[in-house]
Formats: structure tokens, sequence, C-alpha cells
């Protein structure tokens, strides 16, 4: 078994490698670029090399940089986590070349399986069932035009060398094609370093169902079962689980035969995952095989009770697989969702910021926790903007995800936006709980799913109530605070002002949903008496222990899990989250100007990659005026509105901040 092992990777992933270092006694060694100095992987690990500049290119990316840390640290092994180089043949042989072993495939297997067109070539002529489609060597805009043409339409263009929905469109008509084509291979190449497609048929409504292979170098290939990942928007996995709800006993035992086949047949070694995308009819067909740990492992973990970690580091040290495919153990059901920094209600576009507070449930009984950032920490606008990742394991699915639920409900993230909201209603979705999403469902239904957070309030009686179970637990958590001794129901430690024979209310405000309410809260014993919008609301007995806010108003009696982060007051009643952000009494509600509709600004901070216009040309409504790279994603910034172009403020490789302003339209005649 190696000493010391290179990390060649940053976030969550960097820190997941090092805890199973550490617990088999190997020192592990992260690098690090300019924004990641004191990210938490850095902090992690045993040691840590800075290899350059924030951007990818400039770092993780950069082969020499991570082999000079890695002599330069003394490593006898890279370990290339996800994304960035993992599949990436030339580092592999590289790595190999320096005297290092990689933890993963050779280069050469690489080749052979980590291109999809590639794998998809030689699946087919193994005789493994493959989407129709072209993988062809001639690259130009013409032939994948024409191909395009062959294929027929509704098509995907996918990035050949790549995942995580990066370089991935759905074209519907030959009219979209080029401009999409060139999008993809934009993002590929940011993302990846190349720019290869393939195109297949577009399945209507199929599922995702992966199988996690294991060879060695003693001759055997295994499968660790199945995951499904049909929850996904935009191609991007947003919520796996293993065992899937859809396999029967007998189409289970089919595809796991088939993916280990496929490994067999290019005498795979290290962990892999061979990935079918499965219709209505339970039909199945090879789509890629990843040379790589997947960001979901950890479902395949919970239930077999392994550590694909250290299977990975056995195999790469020469070691056989730890058991035999009749060995494998399979218990139960696990669940993982992402918890993304990203804004649901602006198209889930990446979000950036430090975290202020980052509260998740306790690890343990059943919970698993994988984070890259702490409170304190920064989501960099250079980098995938993941959080964490939320596992949940228990003795059947809907004990599964019962506990999601619960896990969701007792995190929180204070600083940029999240989709906490978002996985918390995706968990509790009949599409969801009753196992019939397929890969499209969210797409076609994101409405069923998010709740914009401006979304005005009805102030009807169940909205009172709501904002007098607040205005309620508000009061309660500002008398734990302020209670000048250990007893917090004890009338002589509280600092309130009061006084015999008065009981005079006291004001309060909360906004809510990006409204301001003005209430008045009046306390007596065990008794809160809030006036909302002139409607008095009775709440006795109002709790607050163990993140368990209690209360009975108006005569019924309700429990919620509650949070309280500074001036954010947050309640779930399983149902839903409803964050109260307490003001200033007397403070002035500032109203947002929404502007003229003249000027385009930058949703968030990114890099300007492409422009559309010229000062003087005329623009119509919609028209796509500028593109940007953010968070590895591109993002199409179009007009407000018809008119002339009178002002360009940036250029192409430009960095901007967010809401700066980018392009200026003209006023209107």
């Amino acid at each position: 078994m190696f000493d010391r092992v290179l990390i060649a990777n940053r976030g969550e992933i960097a820190c997941r490698v090092a805890r199973t270092c550490r617990r088999l006694g190997i020192r592990s060694i992260a690098v690090y670029s300019e924004a990641d100095a004191a990210a938490l992987h850095v902090r992690t690990c045993d040691e840590a090399h800075f290899i350059g500049g924030s951007r990818p290119q400039e770092s993780y990316l950069r082969v020499a940089a991570i082999l000079d840390a890695a002599r330069a640290s003394g490593a006898q092994a890279i370990h290339p986590g996800y994304g960035f180089l993992s599949e990436n043949a030339d580092f592999a042989d590289a790595v190999a070349a320096a005297g290092m072993a990689f933890i993963g495939p050779s280069g050469s297997s690489m080749r052979r399986m980590g291109s999809k067109a590639g794998a998809k070539d030689l699946m087919q002529a193994a005789g493994v069932p493959v989407v129709p489609g072209y993988t062809g060597e001639d690259q130009s805009n013409d032939a994948l035009l024409k191909a395009a043409g062959a294929v027929g339409y509704p098509l995907m263009i996918k990035a050949a060398h790549g995942g995580g929905g990066k370089g991935m469109r759905i074209v519907r008509e030959e009219s979209e094609f080029l401009a999409h084509l060139e999008s993809c291979q934009r993002e590929a190449r940011n993302a990846f370093g190349r720019d290869r497609m393939l195109l297949e048929r577009y399945l209507e409504q199929p599922r995702h169902i992966e199988f996690q292979i294991f060879g060695d170098t003693h001759g055997n290939t295994i499968h660790l079962g199945e995951r499904e990942c049909s929850a996904q928007r935009r191609y991007q996995k947003v919520l796996e689980e293993s065992p899937s709800p859809f396999l029967t006993l007998d189409s289970r035992a089919r595809m796991g035969a088939a993916a280990v086949e496929a490994g067999r047949a290019i005498e795979y070694v290290n962990a892999g995952t061979v990935e079918f995308i499965v219709a209505p009819d339970g039909a199945f067909f090879f789509m890629e095989i990843n040379t790589r740990l997947q960001v979901e492992h950890p479902v395949t973990e919970m239930v077999t009770g392994l550590d694909l970690v250290e299977w990975q580091l056995r195999v790469a040290a020469g070691e056989p697989l730890p058991l035999a495919q009749s060995h494998v153990p399979h218990r139960g059901h696990a669940v993982e969702v992402r918890l993304y920094a990203e804004d649901p209600d602006r198209g889930f576009l990446p979000a950036s910021g430090r975290i202020e507070q980052l509260v998740l449930p306790e690890r343990g009984d059943g919970v698993r926790i994988d984070a890259g950032v702490e409170s304190g920490d920064m989501v960099s606008i250079f980098y995938d903007p993941m959080i964490a990742k939320i596992i949940v394991h228990a003795d059947d699915r809907r004990a599964a995800l019962a506990g999601m639920a619960r896990a969701l409900a007792d995190s929180e993230v204070v600083g940029p936006r999240t989709n906490l909201a978002f996985l918390e209603a995706l968990v509790r979705h009949p599409a969801v709980i009753e196992g019939r999403i397929d890969t499209g469902y969210l797409d076609r239904h994101l409405d069923e799913f998010v709740i914009a957070a401006t979304d005005s309030v009805t102030l009807d009686d169940s909205a009172r109530r709501l904002l007098a179970l607040a205005a309620t637990f508000a009061r309660v958590t500002e008398r734990k605070a302020d209670a000048a001794s250990d007893d917090v129901d004890s009338p002589w430690s509280l600092s309130d002002g009061w006084r015999i024979g008065h009981d005079d209310p006291r004001r309060l405000s909360l906004e809510w949903r990006g409204q301001r309410f003005d209430l008045a809260i009046a306390s007596e014993g065990d008794r809160d008496r809030v006036e909302v919008d002139g409607h008095c609301h009775e709440v006795h007995n109002a709790h607050f222990k163990d993140g368990n806010f209690t209360a009975r108003i108006d005569g019924t009696a309700l429990r919620w899990r509650a949070q309280a982060l500074g001036d954010l007051l947050v309640l779930g009643d399983g149902s839903g989250r409803h964050r109260f952000r307490r003001l200033a009494a007397f403070q002035h509600s500032a109203v947002e100007d929404s502007g003229s509709g003249d000027t385009v600004v930058a949703p968030m901070p990114g890099r300007v990659v492409l422009l559309r216009v010229a000062v003087g040309d005329e623009v119509e409504s919609g028209q796509e005026l500028m593109v940007m790279e953010a968070m590895k994603m591109e993002l199409s910034l179009k007009a407000p509105r018809a008119g002339r172009v009178e002002l360009l403020q940036a250029k192409v490789g430009d960095f901007v901040e967010a809401d700066a302003p980018l392009i200026r339209l003209e006023p209107p005649a």
C-alpha cells in the first residue's frame, strides 16, 4: 500500500479521498489554486502545494504543475478524483512515466473507453446495444450537420470527453443545430480541454441507470450494483438512489451482466461506471463508460458497506479485488442529493460568495455528509458551486426518502442562494415517491418544484397563522438569547422591560418573500397574542428545543423543524420551508428599481466568451447578444426589448462582476 498520495482535485471529492487516506494511515497531499488558498480541502489534507492561478486552465488542468507538486511531496500515487484531469489519458500516462501510480485505469484503457465515441464503437462491436448516432473523427461543422440529418431529430449533442451535463444539448430541428454545436464545443473546451462531439438519437422519457464496476490486474471484473440517476435538470443529476425502483430482478441481472462484460471486453482496471439509458418498455442501451469515481458513489457505499476509495487504492497498489461477485453485500436503500449554491428563481444560475453559516444535519443514524466547504468559506466563481452531498440510508426506499426530507429540514445556508427548497420539494414529489421520474421530467414540470422566494404573499388565514408562529418563534429565541440566567423559563432571568400591571404589545417586523409585515405581539405567561393585519391569533405553550419548535395556535398544536441564525428564522413543517428575516421596527423598506430595460447586466460574476452584436446593430426582443462563462457553464444574455445597440461595456475575455452593465440599448424614440 502507498504511504503518500497526492489528490489532483479540490472541493468535496478531495476531502472525501483524504478521509480514506487518513483511515488507512496514508499521508494525503493537496494541490490548490490561487482562489483555493484557504479552501477546506487544503485544511483537510496533511500538506498542500500551490499550482497556479484561479482558472482551471491555470491550475487543476496543468499536468506539469501537478506532477511537479507530486515529485516535491514524494507522492507515490495520484488520485484524480472526478472532473478536471480524471479522464485524461495523457495525464494517466504522464503519471506512470513519472514513476507514480495513477489511481484509475491506464491511459490506453481510457483511450479505448474514456471517449464516449470510442466506447460506443467498442460496445457496438461487442454486441452491446447502443443508441443510434454519430461518433466519427470528422468534426467539421459540415460533417456534423450532415450526420445530424442522418441520425434524425430530435438528437443529443454530447461532449465526447467529459460529464456532469457540460457540453450537452437537445436539438429538435436543423435550424438550431449549429448554434447549439458551437455552445457545446466552447463548454467542452473550458471544462475538459477538448471539444470533440458525438451525436445520439434522443429518446423521449428515458431513465438513466448505471452500474458501478471494478476490475483488477489479476483478471477479475465485478459490479457493485446499480444506481438510478433519472432525476436530472439540464442533464445534471440532482438525486441518485440505489437500488433502482424501476428494475426487476431479471432486468437487474441482465444489465449487471452487460456492464461486467463491457469491462471485461477492454480489460478494465479500477473503478468505472457503465451508464445505460433505459426506455419505458425496459429496453436498455449503452450510453457511456466513465473511467473514474462518480459523484454519486456514496449511495453504492451505503448499500454495500464498502469504501470504494479504499478499493481504488488497493487495486492501484496491485492487490486483487477484496470480494468476488457472489459476496458483494446489498442492504436497504440509499438516496443522495446535491446541495448547490444556485438560484432557482433565476433559472438555477450558479451563485457565489461567502457562506456566512452552513448548517447540515447530524452525521450518523443513516445520514452521511460529504462537504467541500464550511461556514466562512467562499463559493468561488471559478469552479462547480457544490456545497455538499447529503446521503441517507434506511431499511427501505420509503424510509430513506423520509429520512432525506428530515435531513434537508435540518439544513440551512446563510450566504449565497441555494437549491435547498427545491430539493425539499423534489423528495416529497409524487413522481419521485412513486419511482416514475424520467430524465426529462424536471425540465418539463419545473414549476411543480420551484416556488419563487419573492412570490407575493396572500394574507389568508393560513399565511396570518404562519406569521403569528414566526413572530412567536422570534420571541422565544430572543428570550433564550437575552436570558440573564440558565433558567430561561424564570421571569427573573429576562431583561424584557416587564412592569406590574402592564401587558403592552411590542412591535415586530418580519420580511417574508420580499414583503415586509409589521406585527404586534403581547406575552403573558405561556400565552402570546399576535396581531397580524388586524387579526388576532392566540399562541400557547411555545417551546424551542433540539431544533423543534412546538406551539398551540388557535387551539391547534403544531410541531415545526426550526432554526434561528442571527436575524434569519427558518420554519419547516415537512411540506415546505419558510424563511423570515427580522427587520428593524422602523426600517424603511427599499424598493428595487427595476430599471428601464435599456441595459443588459451580468447575472453573476464570470467571463465574456462571445459577443453577437456590435454598436449600431438593430436587435429583436429575446435575441442573444452575449455569452458568458461562469462555474463551467455558459449563460446566454438576451435583449430585454427590440432596439439599437448604443454601447458595449465589455469585450470578449473580460471578467465582470455580478450586476455589471454590459450592453446598453438606445432609449426608445
